[in-house]
């Protein structure tokens, strides 16, 4: 089956999309926790009960960030107090991380996350990024000399199997080029059903998303808003003159501005705020738009990559510069 948008909103008008393969509907507006620097579980657990409570059904997590845990408390004290009636109202994406890319580490690694969530399933599991590291060392940034080529039949081969066996209902990747995402699709039995990528209104992607869309893959977007606050990120997205002005126009913020833009181009989005207001005035994109003439504005804002990919880039290899690393898509 095909991945689609459907029409109807979902009784909490967060619009779904029907995932290719599995057929599982994955809400298009999520709540990521990731925090760079990181913080407190127990702030992040508040937060995420927030988000719930205010209509969030999409979370994001992985290996790395460290909130897989205060995820799975929050899931299990929504439920308890009837925020929710059970998790399979709730959609749950995580990633495997450099040092599990491997093929027989694969399964070992889901079945972690899935302890640390306190769950029986994922709804998507992810492919973090398309290099591998020694096996055993989970940290960040990895040591230049860890890098290892990774095998991608082996490894996804591994994460095919883990969608048979219903560990998680869906897989893809995160950060993939289109010739690496081709790669995969040359020998994958069951495709990646997304690919989460640095996507915002300055960095557009426009050959991925075309790329994505023609071999049914959801793009999602990751930084939508310029990832401002993180260690790697910036503010320059929101302090965009040009979107500051069709803001101020359509008596919007900047943020509403970019994640409409993201949702009118059929784009999967993930939004982190753990500010309860932010995270409302987030959800408020669905029931307005942008006209042509602000859609095309913003097609021509110029053009440049964020997040670089610099700690992934290694003397040593299998990716000695940027250029390697996303193939000539930057």
């Amino acid at each position: 089956m095909d991945g689609c948008l459907e029409a109807s909103l979902s009784p909490l008008s967060i619009p779904e999309y029907v995932l290719g393969c599995s057929g599982r509907r994955m809400p298009l507006l999520g709540f990521g926790t990731a925090a760079s620097p990181p913080v407190g579980s127990q702030f992040t657990k508040t937060a995420i009960l927030q988000a719930i409570e205010l209509g969030y059904r999409h979370f994001d997590t992985a290996s790395l960030y460290g909130t897989e845990q205060p995820l799975g408390e929050a899931i299990l004290e929504a439920i308890a107090v009837g925020l929710i009636k059970s998790r399979d109202e709730l959609f749950i994406t995580s990633k495997l991380w450099c040092s599990d890319a491997h093929g027989e580490l694969v399964l070992p690694a889901l079945q972690r996350s899935l302890k640390n969530l306190r769950l029986e399933y994922l709804d998507l599991y992810l492919i973090h990024w398309p290099v591998s590291s020694k096996p055993g060392i989970y940290e960040f940034p990895i040591k230049r000399e860890d890098f290892l080529a990774m095998d991608f039949k082996a490894v996804w081969k591994a994460m095919e199997d883990c969608q048979r066996l219903g560990l998680t209902k869906s897989i893809g990747v995160c950060n993939f080029s289109c010739k690496k995402l081709g790669d995969i699709l040359a020998f994958a039995k069951i495709p990646p059903a997304v690919n989460q990528v640095e996507l915002n209104p300055l960095w557009q992607q426009k050959k991925l998303r075309e790329f994505c869309k023609a071999n049914g893959i959801l793009l999602t977007a990751y930084a939508p808003l310029g990832a401002q606050g993180t260690i790697w990120g910036s503010n320059r997205v929101l302090e965009c003159e040009l979107l500051k002005e069709i803001a101020k126009q359509k008596g919007k913020t900047v943020a509403q501005i970019c994640l409409r833009w993201a949702y009118e181009q059929g784009i999967g989005i993930l939004v982190k705020s753990f500010n309860k207001d932010r995270m409302k005035s987030n959800l408020e994109i669905f029931n307005w738009s942008l006209s042509q003439e602000d859609v095309k504005k913003i097609n021509d804002i110029p053009q440049s990559r964020l997040c670089s990919g610099q700690d992934y880039i290694s003397k040593y290899g299998p990716f000695n510069t940027t250029q390697e690393l996303w193939d000539g898509e930057i």
